[in-house]
């Protein structure tokens, strides 16, 4: 299950300024008109084109709740992608990505110290860089264990180390995640 990668695409489509469109006829008009057609639209949800046509001149009106929910997650992933574009540079910039989970962290760490993993629930904010590792991870298609690597990472540098003031030899393991919750 892609707990972090889902969660960044929430993240991603929360950045939107707008709420998309409530009909059915005005979702699908905003899809032909971004994908330039009929035929591309009816492809991408699995159905006729005159089925998109009657859609567009609003003779069906009420789509069934599978196709519903098809097509309302297709309108969200193409809906405002300047402002998102933009949200995701300005946290990998400057203001950085807030981390809100509920997982198991084990510890390696000196002789003497518990290393026990427990499941802890911990709200941080990350600085820019791993917001910018984050997005370029999922960019380049990295695999679900690179961007908890990625977040392990963080999470042992700010949460942890405390910006590198304390547990100087400490390795965080990031397991059993039970949610992840990304915001910027």
């Amino acid at each position: 299950m892609d707990v972090v990668s889902e969660s960044l695409g929430h993240a991603v489509a929360a950045a939107a300024t707008r709420p998309i469109p409530r009909s059915a006829g005005a979702q699908v008009r905003f899809l032909v008109k971004r994908l330039k057609g009929t035929r591309p639209v009816a492809d991408l949800l699995g159905v006729s084109q005159r089925t998109v046509e009657r859609y567009v001149r609003e003779q069906i009106k009420t789509p069934r709740a599978q196709l519903a929910a098809r097509l309302a997650d297709e309108v969200r992933t193409r809906w405002q992608p300047r402002v998102k574009e933009n949200a995701k540079k300005n946290a990998a910039v400057s203001t950085g990505i807030i981390v809100e989970t509920r997982a198991r962290f084990g510890f390696t760490a000196a002789p003497g110290s518990t290393d026990d993993g427990r499941i802890r629930r911990i709200t941080q904010h990350l600085p820019a860089a791993y917001a910018a590792r984050l997005f370029d991870a999922q960019a380049a298609g990295a695999p679900e264990q690179q961007l908890q690597a990625v977040l392990a990472e963080g999470l042992q540098q700010e949460y942890f180390k405390d910006r590198g003031r304390r547990a100087d030899g400490l390795l965080v393991e990031f397991t059993d995640i039970d949610y992840v919750e990304l915001s910027f």
